[in-house]
């Protein structure tokens, strides 16, 4: 049960389909909060639904309790924190961000009994809050986040520079409009506010120079905000860049290393097969490989669905899914054809493309060719092209239909999902 638990929170199990409903409905779920948290404060609404906001809320606080107490929970099987323990491992989980962001979901629901009525200020922020949480479920944010984190001394440099500038503007500024209006350039820290909206090309408009050289002065600081704020904006941009750039190999890599015919690779002989692959994008319904085609490539699901259908079932394959393997090494014809059942977002690994790396690394070419071998002898005793361990993670749903799709010959084995035989997917050679 708690690795059941641990596979639908974490999403690392062959339960994918429970795990996302998981992850989608607590999305929703913090969506909502924020939104109420939001609108709960016009007073219109709290009047007239006040005691049904406070029913949702509790019931999402209670959620979240739940979903902080089970994290907290399984904590000792992350792989790892497993060698410090049970007591270890939730301890230094529980001071991990991600958790740390998860307890101030949960603490409104707790502080509503604890502090006064007063302090429905600190709930609302609380609540507020929990929109930290998306970055869980969001690789964008969490991306943003780390490239943040990774220039965070550039953008201090960037912060001395802007900051030294807004001071030298308003004692530049002090200095000459100070006779002229002494009410508003008082001293240097009242002429810090006009320096800070003139730097940042605000320009609130409430403080402004009345001088010929005030004006003057005041037009240059303005021209060069807008080189001082491309500063961090450019600093952000080309590290989040490179974070994207990183998380999609990383990525990749590990999807090549979920390869059978790769496993046994070194970590820098799998790199050099993840830089061959090329991105293509199939949009629901068109055909991804066609039945009859020379399987001269294998295709690996970044983002989407495919499918297969046949006679009486059909076959899904999801995110983080491969097929085509052994056609890389043995161009056959393809015995069956699949298509995209959503949009799809492929990695797609050319056969020619392998071939020329295996002939500049013969080493790396012999692992390759011995593994194809003998699971090339698998799939012929199998009468088919497909290895099952391209179909264990597939969703197989029976359709009783009477489609006219002929099932293809291929290898597959009784160690499906959900107990039942995983279906024969798309002709792989």
């Amino acid at each position: 049960m708690k690795t059941t638990l641990y596979d639908l929170l974490e999403d690392t199990g062959q339960a994918r389909g429970a795990a996302r409903a998981i992850r989608h409905f607590l999305v929703g779920l913090i969506v909502v909060n924020v939104t109420l948290a939001v609108i709960e404060t016009l007073p219109a609404v709290r009047a007239g639904y006040g005691g049904i906001l406070t029913h949702i809320q509790m019931a999402s606080g209670a959620l979240f309790i739940l979903e902080y107490c089970a994290r907290l929970y399984v904590a000792d099987l992350h792989p790892p924190l497993r060698r410090y323990g049970p007591f270890g491992a939730r301890l230094r989980y529980a001071l991990h961000m991600d958790a740390i962001v998860d307890l101030i979901a949960a603490l409104p629901l707790i502080l509503v009994f604890m502090l006064p009525h007063h302090a429905f200020t600190v709930v609302v922020i609380l609540r507020l809050l929990r929109f930290l949480k998306l970055a869980r479920y969001s690789p964008a944010i969490r991306s943003l986040l780390q490239a943040i984190a990774s220039e965070r001394w550039a953008l201090m440099g960037a912060t001395l520079i802007v900051s030294g500038v807004i001071l030298f503007a308003a004692t530049v500024m002090y200095l000459i409009e100070k006779d002229a209006q002494p009410d508003k350039f008082q001293s240097i820290p009242h002429a810090i506010w006009w320096a800070i909206a003139t730097v940042t090309t605000v320009g609130y408009g409430d403080v402004v120079p009345i001088t010929g050289l005030g004006k003057t002065i005041g037009g240059f600081f303005m021209l060069l905000g807008y080189g001082l704020i491309a500063l961090p904006v450019g600093i952000i941009a080309s590290a989040f860049a490179r974070e994207i750039h990183s998380r999609d190999f990383v990525v990749s890599w590990s999807m090549v290393a979920r390869v059978p015919l790769f496993e046994d690779l070194k970590a820098a002989e799998i790199a050099e097969v993840a830089r061959l692959l090329q991105a293509q994008k199939v949009r629901a319904g068109h055909v991804i490989a066609e039945k009859g085609d020379v399987a001269d490539r294998m295709f690996f699901i970044s983002e989407g669905t495919a499918e297969i259908a046949l006679k009486d079932k059909s076959i899904y394959l999801d995110t983080g899914d491969f097929f085509g393997e052994l056609a890389l090494i043995h161009q056959r014809p393809r015995t069956a054809t699949i298509r995209a059942f959503h949009d799809c977002e492929l990695l797609v690994l050319e056969a020619h493309a392998l071939q020329q790396m295996m002939e500049k690394n013969p080493a790396l070419a012999t692992k390759i060719l011995q593994e194809a071998e003998r699971r090339g002898e698998e799939a012929v005793q199998s009468l088919g092209d497909l290895v099952s361990e391209e179909l264990a993670m597939a969703d197989v749903v029976a359709d009783g239909g009477d489609g006219d799709t002929e099932e293809p010959d291929l290898f597959v084995e009784e160690e499906a999902t959900a107990g039942e035989e995983p279906s024969p997917d798309e002709p792989k050679s």
